[in-house]
């Protein structure tokens, strides 16, 4: 649980989760929407992945990121057992 905030607590992370939420994409195609680094956005990556908040596969050259789902629905299920 601790990666995961950690993971969600970084805007850059969170706009990357943002533009996941549309479609699945490679590492070249979430750098060209940053004015950073390649190497800080593999290190945003890297995180996204150690929370399971993202998925990656590498096709050919290229590796492709997706939302892990599954996590957030978890999460979603967790907080909500604090609403009553």
């Amino acid at each position: 649980m601790k990666a995961l905030f950690k993971a969600l607590d970084d805007p850059i992370r969170r706009e990357i989760l943002e533009m996941l939420k549309e479609k699945d994409l490679t590492a070249g195609e979430i750098a060209a929407a940053f004015d950073i680094s390649k190497p800080s956005i593999s290190y945003h990556l890297n995180l996204l992945k150690q929370a399971d908040l993202v998925i990656a596969i590498k096709r050919g050259q290229y590796v492709h990121y997706s939302l892990n789902t599954s996590v957030f629905e978890g999460l979603i299920n967790w907080l909500l057992k604090f609403k009553d």
